[in-house]
């Protein structure tokens, strides 16, 4: 990124200076209880609750622990997820949105819990929640949702400014709600699951499973075998969707950040715009001063202007807002939203008690994350818990899931056929360093990147997943996907899924994926 006062490639915040503990990959065939594919905050948390229970567990992820969407999160634990409550009330009705509150409330508490308990040092602090408007028309949003929380005994209350160079319509404030350093939280759970006894694997990819009625076998690219009671994939998109179809029932979301310390005094509490586009404000300590944590841009993955415009908007808000024209830190993220808003999580398909998913957080991880881990472990070790119903995959409403449902897999065709229609007027050769895009070679669609040393890398351009164009994202130098989300390297190398395999050097066509042993289906 040309623009020096923004860092040239991206990094979060919070994995600088953190010592992460580095476990081997997975080298032969194992036998355990539990096996849990994804290292994020679900997987983690799922395991330090089965280990707690002399419960035999195998987690694997396919790079390093930490390093995706729970490593790109601004960190917000809160159970105010956005305006959502009025809406989920209007489809499910109270006792439903009830539940959905209460555990998210129950998340936040069992990380407060867990941090005192164990006593981490993660920066873990209280902090009201607010959601605010800008705009005159968002006004009513606002004033129902607020009456949404009376609804559901929710502790908020309407405000008519924030401590902020920001003229706002309306806001509204969720009481007691927290933020703290996810990794350091996080690495604390994984080195007391290693102490427990749990196997841990990295850089170990899951790309299929077998079954049958008492067993599950996780099937890694490298062709070992893991095989447990029941397996938990926790790995964002499900790296294994059975007939769950879940390539249509969600659909992939990016959003960016920047972040710069300042010795300002920050007033406390987390914000969201309801605005679009929208925007976050948030603070976490750093050597006696303030990181300023700014977010917002989301859009579909894959889709929109040139990724670098939405950094240049924060830096735009930043400045405006708090005279701010440096930055330590960019980062992005990816998240998956579900066809009603409400996370998948549970049995992958009805009837299948031994393959449990969750995804489709919708940008709140941190709280939607760890209920996640908390109904899977209850699950895993044949608990009731009160929020199954709420989660369950298997749930399928006319309405909004049904309309949504086609508008997502119409979107999804249009991407797949004008990505086959369109052609580039530029070529290799034209790429300066440090620049990629689509080119011509040899009369066929190709993606290219320059590296910084002018080293050519060439790719062909249909997704692995079901044979959609990628397009080139400058602002991460990566190569995604309109369709589903799957992101590579601009080398070709899987980022993240539903894809498992690379960019092809050659040409590639939509039916070799879908006839791979490998592929998932």
């Amino acid at each position: 990124m040309a623009d020096d006062k923004i860092p040239q490639f991206p990094e979060p915040y919070w994995r600088d200076g953190i010592d992460f503990p580095e476990f081997k990959q997975l080298d032969g065939d194992l036998e355990t209880d539990v096996v849990i594919v994804g290292g994020g905050i679900t997987g983690i948390t799922a395991a330090y609750l089965l280990v707690n229970e002399g419960v035999r567990v195998a987690l694997i992820d396919a790079g390093k622990l930490l390093n995706g969407t729970t490593g790109h999160t601004t960190a917000k634990i809160t159970a105010q997820h956005d305006i959502i409550y009025d809406e989920l009330i209007s489809h499910f009705g109270i006792n439903k949105a009830r539940l959905y509150y209460e555990a998210n409330t129950n998340a936040l508490n069992f990380i407060k819990n867990t941090v005192n308990d164990l006593k981490i040092d993660c920066d873990f602090s209280e902090q009201d929640a607010h959601l605010y408007t800008t705009e005159e028309q968002s006004i009513q949003k606002i004033e129902k949702e607020f009456q949404a929380y009376q609804k559901l005994n929710i502790e908020g209350n309407i405000i008519n400014e924030i401590p902020f160079d920001i003229k706002i319509y309306k806001g509204l404030v969720m009481k007691n709600q927290a933020q703290f350093h996810p990794l350091k939280y996080l690495t604390h759970l994984v080195k007391f699951i290693a102490d427990k006894g749990g196997f841990i694997f990295e850089n170990t990819v899951a790309v299929n499973i077998e079954r049958d009625k008492n067993k599950a076998t996780v099937l890694t690219r490298d062709g070992h075998r893991v095989t447990g009671n029941g397996v938990l994939s926790c790995s964002h998109f499900p790296f294994y969707e059975g007939t769950g179809f879940y390539s249509g029932r969600l659909h992939a979301d990016r959003s960016y950040v920047l972040a710069t310390k300042t010795n300002k005094d920050y007033p406390g509490g987390t914000y969201l715009s309801v605005d679009k586009p929208n925007r976050s404000i948030r603070f976490t300590p750093v050597d006696g001063e303030n990181l300023l944590i700014i977010g917002g841009e989301s859009h579909k993955s894959g889709q929109g202007v040139d990724t670098k415009e939405h950094y240049k908007a924060l830096e735009k808000f930043a400045k405006d807002v708090f005279n701010l024209d440096h930055f330590d830190y960019r980062w992005s993220t990816q998240d998956l939203a579900t066809l009603d808003k409400l996370p998948y999580v549970g049995e992958i398909t009805s009837g299948v008690h031994n393959i449990l998913i969750a995804t489709g957080y919708r940008k709140w991880g941190m709280t939607n994350g760890t209920a996640a881990g908390l109904l899977l472990a209850d699950m895993a070790l044949n608990k009731e818990n009160p929020y199954q119903t709420v989660y369950t995959p298997s749930r399928f409403y006319a309405d909004p899931s049904l309309q949504k449902f086609f508008k997502e897999n119409i979107d999804v065709a249009k991407h797949l056929i004008k990505g086959k229609l369109e052609v580039s007027n530029k070529y290799a050769e034209e790429l300066a360093n440090d620049e990629g895009g689509i080119v011509m070679v040899n009369g066929a669609r190709k993606g290219a990147y320059r590296d910084t040393e002018g080293k050519l890398h060439i790719v062909d351009t249909t997704c692995t997943h079901v044979g959609c164009e990628v397009n080139w994202n400058d602002g991460e130098r990566t190569w995604d996907c309109p369709c589903h989300g799957s992101r590579f390297s601009y080398t070709g190398e899987v980022i993240e899924g539903p894809a498992e395999k690379p960019l092809q050097k050659g040409d590639h066509t939509m039916l070799e994926n879908l006839t791979s042993e490998n592929s998932g289906y």
